[in-house]
């Protein structure tokens, strides 16, 4: 995947026969040249330039291989220049790690099947005799009276 550099040129300096025009990479953009170009055009309309200070006016222009602003300031118009570039050689970039070599697939061995342990089991337990019925039992009604249930059906 090719690598683009985004330039930008400005006037840097103060007034008259000072001033230089100044070039510098903003960043790098990895992927096609229409993504590097739709990066650089974002980066151009936020852009702050060294001159002018205020500016009045802002217009930013597209041209083949980048765009170009323009910016009217008080007493008169200054321009950046905003370039991609394919990146073709970087001395100073970081060496590529080599890849690392696939390691050998090995298939495990099968482990041997344990059989499941042993399931306990807990005694069971006869039901519970029924309690022989309570002296103070006696005198409760099976159907109480307030149900209006003391007549039979």
């Amino acid at each position: 995947m090719p690598r683009w550099g985004l330039l930008v040129e400005q006037n840097v300096g103060l007034g008259g026969q000072r001033r230089v025009w100044s070039s510098g990479v903003m960043d790098q953009v990895d992927g096609t040249r229409e993504e590097a170009l739709e990066v650089l055009r974002q980066r151009a309309q936020a852009y702050k330039p060294v001159h002018p200070a205020s500016p009045k006016r802002r217009r930013l222009y597209r041209e083949r291989d980048g765009f170009v602003l323009v910016l009217d300031g008080a007493w008169q118009s200054f321009h950046c220049r905003f370039t991609v570039m394919e990146e073709l050689y970087d001395s100073a970039a970081p060496k590529a790690e080599p890849e690392p070599e696939p390691e050998p697939q090995t298939v495990p061995e099968p482990q041997p099947v344990q059989p499941p342990p042993p399931v306990r089991r807990r005694p069971v337990r006869p039901p519970p005799e029924p309690e022989p019925p309570r002296a103070w039992d006696a005198d409760v009604p099976e159907i109480p009276s307030w149900l209006n249930r003391d007549r039979p059906s």
